[in-house]
């Protein structure tokens, strides 16, 4: 017996033994401006490869995944070999690490091992003169930062537009940011852009074209001098070579740049003192001031608003309102705060408004004090105050405030009345209703809970024995797992309709999953010949057999060829409504 185990484990060990799957690299050091060649090799079919996240490993794809499978027939015994293959771009310099990749191969999960790449400076790359570019990418493309005032006044706005100049002869194919501006010490509002538009201007004294990438409104909120760290890209173009097409044009080749608008240093001048109130707090730009109360005659019990508003240009979402001091014979509520603002390029615009609820507690006539509101206006450099009028309320009816000592019997039970009309909706009475609870041990719910154990167990037994039988089922997990893949892929190409590759690479897999799942056949035995006999046996129609079979070679060749949003839309209907035929159509 025990020599049995030895050699079915012998076995084990020599069939998996069999199973390479392995990464390699075309080199182990790099300048960052060189290019890594990564392939991933594997000598038996398996399913749903990941590669590494390249791009947390320092990396940026270029180029792939291509794919190449071989087989051949040596003395009675094949060799069988599949390969995806990566172009990278180091995006940082240092020891990096390509993690592991994996893929399902028999049932099982099989990694690579990590990579160790060292990326160093930037080396100087042999060219054929042929291919060399005629014109440089370094002394034709530029990113600027367009400041509109470098010494503003605390809480004035500025502007800041991020342009990307770049010559006629250079075409641009793709960016992506490196880092994002930060506005350390700043308020800032970003104003969206909705279509990038190339525009022609002058740069340097030549005519250049331009994009404008981003534009931002700051508020600087502290004196000195602040910086605004800067913005950077890597662009991928196209610049023209010294080679010609027939008709005497330029050839074009792929080239890329890393651009950056450079750190900034805004210096802020604080607030003159001179002419500052003591009720300053913090508006600068141009604004108008009022205060309005809803009504100013009432009567006992009714409430009234008082509405303080400014309107304007300036740094509105930026200091407080004044508050407003009322008698202590009117009770003022917490205000409700309302914003309309809006910030184009110029700044801040719009209005705000602090809303307060003021209920009268005695008759007679109660003085609002005037409010002051203070701002500095940019346009003089000098600080104004705007002032409302005092507002006068008059209370027709209620208690007095000489009667809320009373004297006689009579005033004291007329208070008594006038303050249970104030709060009538209160209720002043209450109605308690004693709580009876019965004893759980004897109860219903004791009983239930106590047999509820015992009952369990039937089901328990009979949900074990389907389980089993379920586990047992190899070749029907396999088709269910197979089924559920596909239309994983299937649901992951429709989120890819507008990304050629991940759409196509995702399309594929969900059609070679539901020919498993369908079929009962592996990854291995799916030839073009071999599906379509298969189809045929199981009653599917040629017309569908046909079309099914054209899908997946188009699938292989899409991702390597241009394709259009509606061509992908179109594959990606007819892949649908050929696995639903063939879901009615086999048998």
């Amino acid at each position: 017996m025990k020599r049995i185990i030895v050699i079915l484990f012998l076995i084990t060990n020599s069939l998996w033994a069999q199973v390479q799957f392995e990464a390699k690299v075309s080199k182990n050091s790099l300048g960052i401006n060189e290019r890594l060649r990564i392939e991933f090799t594997m000598n038996a079919d398996g399913d749903n490869f990941q590669p590494p996240n390249f791009e947390s490993c320092g990396f940026r794809v270029v180029g792939g995944p291509s794919q190449s499978v071989s087989q051949s027939w040596v003395n009675g015994r094949s060799s069988f070999n599949k390969s995806y293959i990566y172009i990278l771009l180091p995006t940082q310099k240092g020891a990096l690490t390509i993690r592991q990749a994996s893929i399902e191969i028999n049932g099982q999960i099989y990694k690579t091992s990590p990579l160790k790449i060292n990326v160093t400076n930037a080396v100087e790359l042999p060219k054929d003169p042929n291919e060399m570019p005629a014109i440089s990418a370094n002394d034709n493309l530029y990113l600027v930062a367009d400041i509109s005032k470098t010494n503003p006044y605390l809480n004035e706005p500025i502007t800041v537009v991020y342009k990307l100049y770049f010559s006629y002869n250079i075409g641009i194919t793709n960016w992506k940011e490196l880092n994002k501006p930060k506005y350390n010490d700043f308020w800032s509002q970003n104003i969206d852009i909705k279509e990038l538009k190339a525009e022609d201007g002058m740069f340097k004294g030549e005519r250049y074209r331009y994009v404008v990438l981003r534009k931002t409104v700051l508020y600087p909120q502290k004196s000195g001098k602040l910086e605004i760290e800067p913005l950077s890209l890597d662009i991928d173009c196209q610049v023209p070579t010294n080679r010609r097409n027939f008709w005497g044009q330029a050839l074009m080749t792929a080239d890329s740049k890393r651009v950056s608008a450079g750190s900034k240093v805004i210096n802020v001048k604080p607030l003159p003192e001179k002419g500052k109130s003591e009720d300053f707090t913090g508006a600068v730009g141009r604004f108008n001031f009022v205060v309005t109360p809803s009504k100013t005659t009432l009567k006992n019990g009714e409430s009234m608003d008082l509405n303080i508003s400014v309107a304007g240009t300036g740094n509105l979402k930026l200091f407080t309102l004044p508050k407003p001091e009322v008698p202590t014979a009117l009770e003022m509520y917490d205000p409700v705060h309302d914003e309309n603002v809006t910030t184009p390029l110029t700044g801040m615009t719009g209005k705000i408004a602090d809303k307060y609820t003021i209920i009268p507690q005695f008759k007679g006539n109660y003085q609002i004090k005037p409010l002051r509101f203070t701002y500095f206006d940019l346009n003089t450099n000098s600080y104004k105050t705007l002032t409302s009028q005092p507002i006068t309320i008059n209370v027709l009816d209620g208690p007095t405030v000489a009667s809320s000592s009373p004297s006689t019997a009579n005033e004291v039970e007329k208070n008594k009345i006038e303050a249970a009309k104030t709060f009538a909706y209160n209720k002043q009475k209450t109605s308690l209703l004693p709580v009876y609870k019965d004893d759980f041990i004897g109860s219903s719910l004791f009983y239930i809970l106590l047999l509820l154990p015992f009952l369990a167990v039937p089901f328990l037994i009979l949900g074990k024995r389907r389980k089993e039988a379920s586990d047992n089922d190899i070749v029907g997990n396999k088709i269910k797992k197979s089924n559920a893949l596909a239309k994983k892929y299937l649901s992951e190409a429709k989120k890819h309709l507008g990304h050629k590759e991940p759409f196509y690479i995702a399309l594929e897999k969900a059609l070679h999953n539901f020919l498993k799942a369908k079929l009962h056949i592996e990854t291995s035995e799916m030839s073009k010949d071999k599906i379509a006999e298969i189809l045929s046996e199981r009653n599917a129609e040629s017309t569908t057999i046909h079309e099914f079979i054209q899908l997946t070679e188009n699938c292989e060749l899409a991702r390597y060829a241009p394709a259009t949003e509606s061509a992908i839309q179109h594959d990606y209907e007819k892949a649908v409504t050929l696995i639903s035929a063939l879901e009615k159509q086999i048998k």
